[in-house]
C-alpha cells in the first residue's frame, strides 16, 4: 500500500544491497525487516481477536464493546492515511518508517497498562494512525529495494508479515494471554517493536521523499479503468473477512470451542502462509485466477461454518479453506491496484489503504451489531452473502482491474487493460 515516492522503479534508486540489476538479487535482510514491520502492524490490529473475553472482563465492558478496539484502530488508519501521507510525502522514507514504528511502541505500551476503556480506545486509535503511515509506504518501500523484474517477489516477502501474524502472532498472543494475561501479549509487542527499530536503522536503505510538484491527485485516479473494481473488491472482501475474524474468539466460544481458539487460529494462519507462498510464485501470470480462487475458498469456508459448524473436524477444515483463500489477498489486491493505476499507482494504493481500514472498522461495527442483535451464528452467512458480489466483480473486470494477464507479464506483450 504505497505512495508516490515508493512506487518509483527500483532502477531509479538502486540499492547497493541488491547487487545491481545484472545480479538480480533481493536485499533479503532488509525485506525481512519490512516483513516484521508488516507483522507488527497486522498483529497489533488483530491481536484483540484472540484476547476478546479476557480484555472484556478486565476493562469491564461487553465483548462487542471490546471488539471496537479493532474498529477504532481501523478508523484511525482510515481517517489519517491519506492526509498524513500527503503531509509527510517529502520526508525521507527511513525517517518516516522509524517514526511510524515508534508510534506502535507507544500505543501498545499504553494499551498494556491501561485499565480504563476510554484510554485503551485512544491508544488503539493512535496505533491506527501509525499504521496509516506504515501501510502507506511499506509495500512501495519493498518495491524500491528490488530490481524491476523482482518487485513482485519483494512485495510478497514484505507482505508475508500478514500471514505470519495470523499463523503465529495471534495464536502465540492468545496462548501468552491465557498463560500470563493479555497485557503481557501487548508488552511483548512493544519489545519486538523496539528490536525492529534497531534492525531498521542497521539494515534498511533510505530513499528520498517526493517533491511538491510530483504530489498525486486522488480523485482523477478513480476515473482510470480498473481502479474502481479493485477498490470495490477490497472494501467488500475485507469487510466480509473482518466480520468473522474480529469476533472469532466469541464465535468459537459459542460453538463450545472457546478453549481451542489459539489452535484454530494457528491452523488458519498456517494455511495463510501456504497461500502467500502460492501467490508469490504465481502472481505474475495468474493474478485474476488467484483472486477468484481466494474468494471462492473463503466463501466455501463460510458455507461450511454456516451449515456444519456442529462438527468440530469441519470447523478446522473451514479454517484451512479460509486461510488458503485469505492469505494472499493483501498481495493480490495491492498488486492489482498498482497495475490498474499505472502512473497513478501511488494514488490507487493510498485509496486502497484507506478503504481497507474503512472495511476493518465496518467489520468491527457490523460484527458487533450482529452479535448483539442476532448472535454469532449469523457471521458465516453474512460473509457468504458479501462474497457473492466480490466474485462477480472480479469476473466482470477482465479488461481492467483483474485482467487475464498482468501488464508486467512477458507473455502479455502489452498492457491488457489498454
Amino acid at each position: 500500500m504505497s505512495t508516490a515516492p515508493d512506487t518509483a522503479p527500483a532502477a531509479a534508486a538502486p540499492d547497493p544491497q541488491s547487487g545491481g540489476e545484472g545480479q538480480q538479487k533481493l536485499p533479503l535482510f532488509a525485506l525481512l525487516a519490512l516483513a516484521t514491520a508488516v507483522f507488527i502492524t497486522s498483529l497489533t490490529e488483530t491481536l484483540p481477536a484472540g484476547l476478546l473475553p479476557a480484555m472484556s472482563q478486565d476493562l469491564r465492558v461487553s465483548e462487542s464493546a471490546t471488539g471496537q478496539t479493532v474498529t477504532v484502530y481501523a478508523i484511525g488508519t482510515a481517517l489519517t492515511a491519506i492526509p498524513l501521507t500527503a503531509a509527510t510525502a517529502g520526508w525521507r522514507r527511513k525517517k518516516l518508517l522509524l517514526s511510524a514504528m515508534a508510534g506502535f511502541a507507544v500505543a501498545n505500551t499504553v494499551t498494556a497498562v491501561s485499565s480504563v476503556y476510554e484510554l485503551t480506545m485512544v491508544a488503539r486509535f493512535v496505533a491506527g494512525v501509525a499504521a496509516g503511515l506504515a501501510w502507506a509506504l511499506l509495500a512501495g518501500y519493498a518495491r524500491r529495494m528490488a530490481p524491476a523484474q523482482l518487485q513482485g517477489k519483494a512485495m510478497a516477502i514484505a507482505m508475508a508479515g500478514i500471514p505470519v501474524a495470523l499463523s503465529l502472532g495471534v495464536p502465540a498472543g492468545t496462548f501468552l494471554g491465557d498463560w500470563l494475561g493479555w497485557r503481557v501479549a501487548f508488552l511483548a509487542m512493544t519489545v519486538l517493536t523496539l528490536l525492529l527499530l534497531v534492525w531498521i536503522v542497521a539494515a534498511v536503505p533510505d530513499f528520498p521523499g517526493q517533491g511538491r510538484g510530483e504530489r498525486p491527485k486522488m480523485l482523477s485516479t478513480l476515473r482510470i479503468p480498473g481502479v474502481t473494481p479493485v477498490l470495490f473488491v477490497t472494501l467488500v472482501f475485507v469487510l466480509a473477512h473482518t466480520i468473522l475474524y474480529a469476533y472469532i474468539a466469541t464465535y468459537l466460544d459459542d460453538l463450545g470451542l472457546g478453549g481451542s481458539t489459539g489452535l484454530v487460529l494457528l491452523v488458519f494462519g498456517a494455511a495463510s502462509l501456504a497461500s502467500i507462498w502460492i501467490v508469490g510464485a504465481r502472481i505474475n501470470r495468474q493474478l485474476r485466477g488467484l483472486t477468484v480462487a481466494g474468494a471462492l475458498l473463503v466463501a466455501l469456508a463460510a458455507a461450511l461454518l454456516a451449515v456444519l459448524s456442529d462438527t468440530t473436524a469441519l470447523v478446522y477444515v473451514a479454517a484451512v479453506l479460509w486461510g488458503l483463500g485469505w492469505g494472499g489477498v493483501p498481495t493480490l489486491l495491492q498488486t492489482a491496484a498498482g497495475d490498474a493505476g499505472g502512473e497513478s499507482a501511488d494514488s490507487a494504493q493510498a485509496m486502497l489503504v484507506t478503504l481497507w481500514n474503512v472495511a476493518m472498522a465496518g467489520g468491527g461495527i457490523v460484527g458487533g451489531i450482529l452479535l448483539d442483535g442476532v448472535g454469532s451464528e449469523s457471521f458465516p452467512w453474512t460473509v457468504l452473502l458479501l462474497l457473492l458480489p466480490v466474485i462477480a466483480v472480479v469476473l466482470y473486470a477482465r479488461q481492467a482491474g483483474f485482467p487475464l494477464r498482468r501488464p508486467t507479464d512477458p507473455a502479455a506483450g502489452v498492457d491488457p487493460a489498454a
